[in-house]
């Protein structure tokens, strides 16, 4: 996107948005050169100048000589607009929209915009996040979970595949290949501080269509937490059972640490 479309997202015309760029480029400038530097006709520089002045984003500092408004100074006064305007709309949508008991199911469309929610609901994290993830998305949202960590919220991962160790309670899933063959795709589950959920498949093939859950309503949370715990103690019965393995000592920790962690 060129930075005549930004300017234009907040309320600038296209006139406008050329004029104050090229006047940012060149001031004081009068209307016939402002004309050439911004390729909008003589015929229209002044009106728009006009306009642009009756907005405080240029001024006429002699007569037909004009300067704009640093861009600094803009963008204080269209963060603070911004910061109004969305109050006001908050306060006013509150308004309409009345206390429920329930919350919808959403509908999130294709690995793209599935990752972006991913990213925003971990970056709220402040408490808890289970994870159940392939080394796809894993790499996509590593950046995230890792701050997180940082920020002293508690991960609980379960890799569907190599992924690096980043935490202590997380476990490779021991049935990565088969479940891949089985889901037809590449699972995503996050839960967030048991009260946020985003879960669906990116079907092979289908990627970038594929449906993915987004929901705050509660037994759907509850319902797919208790999925992922579950989940550690599949890792725990096929290294006893199927392995004939002994748990080791990192192992009795995390499966101490599930045991106790209901919701």
């Amino acid at each position: 996107m060129d930075i005549t479309s930004l300017l234009k997202d907040f309320a600038f015309s296209q006139y406008e948005s050329s004029c104050y760029l090229a006047l940012l480029t060149q001031h004081p400038c009068n209307g016939s050169k402002l004309s050439k530097l911004s390729g909008i006709a003589r015929s229209r520089i002044y009106d728009v100048l006009r306009g642009l002045t009756r907005k405080g984003i240029v001024f006429e500092i002699e007569k037909g000589l004009f300067v704009p408004l640093p861009f600094e100074e803009l963008k204080k006064r269209l963060q603070n607009q911004f910061e109004t305007n969305l109050s006001l709309l908050e306060k006013q949508v509150s308004r309409l929209n009345p206390d429920t008991d329930y919350d919808y199911l959403l509908t999130i469309r294709g690995r793209k915009e599935a990752i972006a929610k991913a990213i925003d609901i971990i970056d709220s994290a402040r408490e808890e996040i289970y994870l159940r993830l392939f080394p796809d998305s894993w790499k996509r949202l590593e950046k995230s979970i890792r701050k997180a960590l940082k920020r002293g919220v508690g991960i609980r991962l379960i890799g569907m595949g190599e992924i690096p160790q980043v935490c202590d309670i997380q476990v490779t899933h021991p049935e990565v290949a088969s479940l891949h063959a089985k889901l037809g795709g590449e699972s995503i589950d996050i839960i967030v501080d048991r009260s946020e959920a985003l879960v669906g498949i990116f079907e092979t093939g289908q990627e970038m269509t594929s449906p993915v859950i987004w929901t705050r309503n509660r037994w759907f949370v509850i319902a797919n937490r208790d999925s992922l715990r579950h989940d550690f103690y599949h890792y725990f019965l096929d290294k006893i059972h199927d392995r004939h393995e002994t748990l080791s000592g990192q192992d009795e920790t995390i499966y101490n640490f599930i045991k106790k962690d209901d919701f």
